[in-house]
């Protein structure tokens, strides 16, 4: 068994043992424990040692570009998609669909398949690429998720200047965005990972390590496997990944790129998970609603629905990154990556197609 599917059994195996422990995490309280821990140790310090090893290169800036306008394409493209599967753009779901479709985490569903499949220059470009997503999930999509939240509390309209202050404070006050502040300033100073002292170095690595671990049990603690928005995350997940491959067949086309690794590098990105990132967006969000005693049904966004989303996210695009790479070339080609990006939004889309007419003609 190869080292890259070890590792997707390995991460799916998590996912399971979240699930299993359930029963053990009786109350809410319980599993925003480890949530915290994760929001406010594992990423922040995973976050913090990918910026201070990055080596910037100049020649690679168009790199993190090209992932970013994916990023703001996919988000562009979001409300057809809604629409195409019935759901309304301003409700919870869609404002929760919104956020997550556009967002990437090639950490946990990419990088181990392309160090595997691809070796570490690629492993570095793809570095660069999540530059850009990391831009995309952890500014832009907070931004939105706070435009989205205001907009749904506008019964509050008086105090909207001092809402948006306290809520620019708690971005502030955020320990993921303390450590990039100081990760800029370091880096800005000449300062990289490999200066820091060993006791501080082996303390970030200790903590980063619990990342991946945490959120996939986390997500196994918390998912809810509820029949109608398993469909609907299922069709959501197979049209977000052909519109992917479409887009990347533009790209190699644009750029004019025939080298192997750079084509499937190309491909497999965009396909990576959608990211935690804009969960804790919404967790954050969330919290803030239940300190205000917001109902259930006038939430911004919907909790269980991201969870879902997350869940099933990672399992299918591991899948499919790792059948991508392990045909060698076969989907380094333009035409099969359209073809493929057509089977995928037909199965995405033509299901729910077909449920709309029986229903039409059901009442007819």
């Amino acid at each position: 068994m190869s080292d890259a599917l070890q590792k997707t059994i390995t991460l799916l195996l998590l996912i399971g043992l979240g699930l299993v422990l359930r029963s053990k995490f009786k109350n809410k309280e319980q599993t925003n424990g480890i949530k915290e821990i994760v929001l406010s140790v594992a990423l922040p310090s995973t976050i913090f040692i990918a910026l201070m090893k990055i080596h910037v290169d100049t020649t690679l800036i168009l790199v993190p570009l090209v992932t970013l306008v994916f990023n703001f394409f996919m988000y562009l493209i979001s409300p057809f998609a809604l629409s195409l599967f019935g759901v309304e753009r301003h409700s919870a779901t869609g404002r929760t669909l919104m956020m997550l479709i556009p967002s990437l985490a090639p950490g946990l569903s990419c990088f181990p398949f392309i160090a595997e499949f691809l070796g570490e220059d690629s492993l570095a470009m793809a570095a660069m690429a999540d530059v850009g997503n990391k831009f995309f999930v952890l500014i832009f999509l907070y931004m939105i998720a706070m435009g989205m939240y205001l907009k749904n509390s506008a019964s509050e309209t008086s105090n909207l200047g001092s809402k948006i202050k306290s809520l620019l404070l708690s971005l502030l006050k955020e320990p993921i965005n303390i450590l990039i502040l100081l990760a800029f300033i370091l880096l800005s100073l000449g300062i990289n990972y490999q200066a820091f002292p060993p006791v501080i170095a082996e303390l970030f690595d200790k903590t980063s390590a619990l990342m991946t671990p945490l959120v996939l049990i986390f997500i196994g603690l918390a998912v809810q496997l509820r029949e109608g928005k398993k469909k609907l995350v299922t069709s959501i997940l197979f049209f977000r990944a052909g519109v992917t491959m479409l887009f990347s067949a533009a790209i190699i086309t644009i750029f004019n790129i025939s080298d192997l690794k750079m084509m499937l590098l190309a491909t497999v990105i965009p396909l990576s998970s959608a990211s935690f990132w804009p969960f804790a967006h919404i967790s954050a969000f969330n919290l803030k609603e239940d300190a205000n005693g917001q109902s259930k049904e006038r939430r911004t966004f919907d909790m269980e629905l991201a969870v879902l989303l997350l869940a099933f996210s990672l399992p299918f695009s591991t899948v499919l990154i790792l059948g991508i790479l392990s045909t060698g070339t076969f989907f380094a080609d333009v035409t099969t990556l359209i073809t493929s990006g057509l089977i995928l939004i037909g199965l995405g889309a033509v299901p729910n197609l077909v449920s709309k007419v029986f229903v039409r003609l059901s009442k007819a």
